[in-house]
């Protein structure tokens, strides 16, 4: 049976396109989750796309994939920068992390460089638009196919 990666997006993705499309593009995060089905399908990976603007379902959907996900790959939003609920949601789990950012956020506001969600994660992708998420279920299958778990360098 192919492993389920749980893909969490935080806070304002459900706008992509239209959202500041110079910083974020204007791919929708309808056209990232296709491209995430396509591309874990050639890994032979199983996706659970979501996309929530509540912190606290955010939570409980991590929370949630400790039982049923063989990892997660997070795009908290906003919420990367000051949900320590997430961080702690995160390391509970015990389930290999990937996170990822549309945009380089080493090259923005000095705020989006420091991330709770990077205190729990294998790895960070950022810079690369929707193409990041690819790169994450690169990695992802990696580490899940490894047999050393989430320490497994991707």
């Amino acid at each position: 049976m192919e492993p389920t990666i749980l893909i969490v997006n935080g806070p304002n993705l459900n706008l992509l396109g239209t959202r500041e499309p110079e910083i974020y593009g204007r791919e929708t995060l309808d056209e990232i989750a296709a491209l995430c089905a396509d591309k874990a399908a050639q890994l032979g990976l199983a996706v659970d796309f979501r996309q929530s603007n509540s912190e606290a379902e955010i939570v409980g959907w991590i929370q949630e994939a400790r039982g049923d996900a063989g990892g997660l790959i997070v795009n908290a939003g906003a919420l990367t920068h000051t949900s320590i609920a997430i961080l702690d949601a995160l390391l509970a789990c015990a389930l290999p992390v990937v996170e990822v950012h549309l945009s380089n956020i080493h090259r923005r506001e000095a705020f989006r460089r420091d991330s709770y969600v990077s205190q729990a994660a294998v790895g960070t992708i950022c810079g690369f638009g929707g193409h990041g998420y690819a790169l994450a279920l690169e990695a992802m299958a990696r580490i899940v196919n490894a047999d050393g778990g989430g320490d497994e360098e991707a």
